[in-house]
Parts: C-alpha cells; structure tokens; sequence
C-alpha cells in the first residue's frame, strides 16, 4: 500500500490532481484540490481503494484528515467518494464536534449523506473521534498534575474529556496527585450532569 506521495502538482481537476513524483504522474482524488495550488511540492498521505474495476488513490495534506477519512470509510453505507465528498464540504472540527454532539441535521446537509446514513455516522463513530482531535498536553513544571491526568486516562476517561478540564485543574499549581485526581473526577461527574 502507498503510505503518501510527495511531489509537484502538475494538473488540477475538480475532484483531484496529477502529482509529478520522479516522472510518473499519479492522479491522487482529494477533498479540497483547489486549496493544493499548481506547481508546489507537496506531500499527500494516501489511501489506495482496490475495486473489481479500478485501483484509485485519495489523498490528504494532513494524518489528521487521512485518519477520519478512514474512520468515515468504517460506517456502514459510506464510501470513499461519499466520504471525500463529506471534508471537503466542512472543516475536520466541525464534522467531529456535529458527530459528538449527534447534530444528524448538520451531516444531512453534505453531500451524499441522508437521514439514515447521518444516523449511522452518529451511532458508529460518536465518542470514537476525541482522540483523534488532540492528545492531553502535559502540563510545564506540574509533574504532579500530569501524573493525575495520566491517571484519569488510566481510569479509561477519553484525551478529549480530560482536555476539556485541564484548564481548570491547572488553575491550582499546589495539589497533591490525588488531589488532583479527586477534583478531576468531580468536575467529570460535574459536567456529565450527576
């Protein structure tokens, strides 16, 4: 399999471009080709779809945008054009958060997605896209503080549930571990409304 391409834009389309990689052009299809500009180096990581058919290549300037197409292509009913079509009509938070937050209304309006594929998008993928959002950011000189949040993981709390409180544990520099660790999980409990 083709991990990615790194070479020159050489032509452009409405859904792909032709990359120069040492004398061989490879059509790579992409959600935003426009956004890559002829002429550049650039380095697209890719995915190769196999059909009875055709061998086809998608490609994505970002891990971050290769990885949620993968994670698109894992729903039931979505296939790789659908789920092109889904990043290049909005930007990679505005899916995750419309995911995580089950807004099946935002998803009907892209392209290719109906009623019952939003529904499955929601139901496969809700609670799976935090991590892939961002990982928890240790804390500079609280030693004590990234041991708690390396416990709240442990504990099986999701990077981006503890992302959403490390601000307000940050705020107190002084707490032991478990101090850290007890205010942690009761601001978790806080914001899941218990």
């Amino acid at each position: 399999m083709i991990a990615f391409i790194k070479g020159v834009v050489c032509s452009m389309h409405a859904d792909s471009v032709v990359i120069d990689h040492q004398g061989i052009g490879f059509r790579i299809y992409t959600p935003n080709p426009q956004m890559i500009g002829m002429g550049k180096e650039v380095t697209l990581y890719t995915y190769q779809h196999v059909r009875e058919d055709a061998i086809v290549l998608f490609g994505f300037s970002d891990m971050e945008e290769h990885d949620l197409f993968l994670r698109l292509l894992s729903v039931k009913g979505v296939g790789p054009k659908s789920a092109l079509a889904i990043l290049g009509a909005c930007s990679l938070h505005q899916l995750i958060a419309a995911i995580e937050a089950g807004d099946t209304a935002f998803l009907k309006k892209l392209p290719g997605i109906g009623a019952k594929s939003a529904s499955q998008i929601v139901l496969d993928l809700k609670g799976k896209l935090v991590e892939t959002e961002s990982e928890t950011a240790p804390q500079a000189g609280n030693q004590n503080l990234n041991d708690a949040l390396e416990a709240l993981k442990a504990l099986g709390y999701k990077p981006g549930e503890i992302n959403a409180i490390q601000k307000e544990l940050a705020k107190d520099q002084n707490k032991s571990v478990d101090e850290y660790v007890r205010t942690g999980l009761a601001l978790m409990l806080k914001r899941k409304g218990v």
